[in-house]
């Protein structure tokens, strides 16, 4: 499913229009990505949290070539399930 799908699943649902939907799934996006940006954890109850991790710096390998490289350390954004969403899906 992609956002387009949601958006129309939603609007149906609701009976809001597609735009307003669109506004409202877009200005989520951008707040968790904000919060993520400053380290912060977003939360959903039930449904799963967003957080960032740190990733420590390791040795990998050039796929073409077989040439050791260095990956340097990084941030990387990470989804953690809820209890309930856990639930739903099984």
């Amino acid at each position: 499913m992609n956002k387009q799908q949601i958006v129309d699943n939603i609007s149906v649902k609701t009976g809001l229009s597609k735009s307003d939907v669109d506004k409202v799934i877009n200005g989520v996006i951008e707040e968790v990505t904000e919060a993520l940006r400053e380290k912060d954890r977003v939360q959903f109850v039930g449904f799963g949290t967003f957080e960032t991790r740190e990733r420590s710096s390791r040795k990998g390998r050039n796929p073409q070539t077989g040439e050791e490289i260095d990956i340097p350390a990084s941030t990387v954004p990470a989804f953690r399930a809820g209890n309930k969403l856990k639930e739903a899906v099984k």
